[in-house]
């Protein structure tokens, strides 16, 4: 049972006690195609339970010999009243763009912007009013200040653990050197990365860590 018409901007809905009657998109591949160029809808793929109503169909277009009114073979929809629809759309989307700059921003032209102003006066679009965006930026701007103050925490420990690392590689070196531990001990209880080094690039590379300071972010 058809429920309404599927032409853009068509309200007819199944009524019988209306004289309108609904008709099913052609099974033909041909003849479907052509009634679905003729609709004029983007990306429509009508189903089979998609109807066209009478309305879009010429008089000539009808077979009334029998006691129920009939398509001919070769009827297409023709009567499409594409401007009402398009003015419709159109009517929505002012509407739309009225409720977005509901808003309008105050004082002269030439004020400069902060930043967070800019990024609030160019995406207010995407949030239901200016004061949820601006409740966005700040929480934001919350989370990118925490983020920074745990990145200097994450830069400090590395450092800190690097100068132990290397503090106690020199330790091991210089026992080895003095023959008070067995020679190639570094080897097996150090990293390869700094066992390999000698002791005299380890106590540069020792003073150059303590001579560092963390950079603030």
């Amino acid at each position: 049972m058809p429920t309404n018409c599927a032409a853009a901007g068509c309200a007819a809905t199944y009524n019988k006690h209306i004289n309108i009657s609904f008709h099913r998109f052609p099974l033909d591949p041909k003849r479907r195609k052509e009634w679905v160029r003729l609709v004029r809808r983007k990306n429509f793929v009508p189903g089979k339970h998609t109807f066209l109503c009478s309305k879009h169909f010429e008089a000539s277009c009808f077979d009334l010999t029998g006691q129920t009114r009939r398509l001919k073979m070769d009827a297409v929809p023709t009567i499409f009243d594409f401007c009402t629809h398009i003015k419709s759309l159109k009517l929505k989307s002012r509407n739309l763009l009225k409720t977005n700059n509901s808003f309008p921003p105050t004082g002269p032209c030439n004020l400069k912007l902060s930043s967070s102003q800019q990024v609030l006066l160019e995406h207010s679009y995407a949030f239901r009013n200016p004061m949820e965006a601006k409740r966005r930026i700040i929480k934001l701007e919350k989370e990118i200040a925490s983020l920074r103050r745990k990145m200097k925490t994450c830069l400090q420990r590395e450092r800190r653990a690097t100068r132990r690392w290397i503090k106690a590689t020199c330790f091991v070196k210089s026992l080895e050197a003095s023959n008070v531990l067995p020679k190639g001990i570094s080897e097996q209880i150090l990293p390869t990365a700094l066992s390999n080094l000698p002791l005299e690039d380890l106590k540069i590379l020792e003073q150059d860590q303590q001579d560092k300071t963390v950079p603030i972010l």
